[in-house]
């Protein structure tokens, strides 16, 4: 999940203080800053999970648990589903495409994944319950020349093809489709949206995700302002 830079000051923050006793920490953007946040107040945080399948598999019970002990430390779990990003398929560390799915197996796909999260965590309206998005509420509004201005234009090529999940498929001289390449600009812009919608302030996510992960928070400083960068 999200890596830790070895130190001896131990996290003040149950939820921090949790992950690290089972070894459920591997980076981090900023352990000090996310602490303080942590002790401050209730956070919302979300982890994504794209409609692929009617279930999820056991790789995804790392994520789960994380979230459920998002919740018990008294803090708000997000889920995402990825209804729009589905119809892309994350690239990230695969050998080639995943099959296209239409809008009708990937609703059935959702409902089934619904029924997975029912067992541990507790949904409702409360400041601490969980809820549960679908990234096509916002996806399927964008106009693509709005987003390529507005949102593509914090993005570089040369960065996107440093990316290991990129970088490993051209370097076997496997097709990564325009479609495709395009994933990690939507799953960033996931962040942004639900900081806007929910007031979401951290993104978790599996090793796999880091490149998308920091992706989001970089766009986020650049669009409200605090990054120039490129």
């Amino acid at each position: 999940m999200t890596s830790l830079l070895a130190t001896s000051d131990e996290p003040q923050a149950a939820f921090l203080r949790t992950l690290t006793e089972r070894g459920f920490l591997n980076q981090c953007s900023d352990r000090a800053g996310l602490d303080a946040v942590l002790r401050r107040g209730v956070v919302s945080a979300y982890i994504g999970f794209d409609a692929t399948a009617d279930s999820l598999h056991v790789g995804h019970l790392m994520s789960i648990m994380t979230l459920r002990w998002l919740q018990q430390t008294g803090h708000k779990p997000i889920v995402l589903i990825g209804g729009g990003t589905t119809r892309i398929g994350d690239p990230s560390f695969r050998d080639s495409s995943r099959p296209m799915l239409d809008d009708g197996q990937i609703a059935a796909n959702m409902a089934g994944i619904r029924k997975v999260f029912a067992k541990y965590l507790a949904f409702g309206d409360g400041p601490t319950d969980a809820m549960m998005v679908n990234n096509a509420d916002w996806l399927d509004e964008l106009r693509y020349l709005a987003l390529l201005r507005d949102v593509g234009r914090h993005f570089t090529v040369n960065r996107m093809l440093s990316f290991d999940s990129v970088r490993q498929r051209l370097d076997r001289e496997q097709p990564l489709t325009f479609l495709e390449f395009n994933y990690m600009i939507l799953q960033a812009f996931d962040f942004v949206e639900l900081g806007r919608r929910q007031g979401c302030v951290l993104q978790m996510g599996g090793a796999d995700q880091w490149g998308n992960i920091v992706n989001g928070i970089e766009l986020g400083r650049r669009m409200d302002g605090r990054d120039s960068s490129d």
